[in-house]
């Protein structure tokens, strides 16, 4: 039940034509936003390994962590850096190329 989203594109291409350099723009910006994904996704494996060894085995060695940490505990730590991990990079790498992409089109302008 909501817009259809085929006619909302369509009746917004119809009204609309995008300029050379506005398609330029288009792109820049989706190849940012899939440089962050993937610079994300590379960032948060990594905390993911790199927390959940030290976790496990703490949760393994240390009275403390065995008596008070629950599986959830331990999944939520886990979980909670890789997305840290994750949303810090994506948004630090699409800040980059879009000052990269901005100082490249200030350069051809000027």
């Amino acid at each position: 039940m909501g817009i259809p989203t085929d006619a909302w594109v369509n009746k917004r291409k119809s009204i609309f034509i995008a300029s050379p350099s506005e398609e330029q723009r288009i792109l820049n910006a989706r190849n940012c936003t899939h440089e962050g994904v993937k610079a994300g996704v590379k960032a948060a494996s990594i905390a993911c390994v790199v927390t959940a060894v030290p976790t496990l085995v703490a949760v393994r060695v240390f009275p403390w962590a065995k008596s008070n940490l629950n599986y959830t505990a331990q999944a939520l730590i886990i979980s909670a850096a890789s997305i840290a991990a994750y949303f810090i990079t994506a948004d630090k790498t699409i800040l980059e190329c879009a000052r990269r992409n901005s100082r490249e089109a200030y350069e051809k302008s000027a």
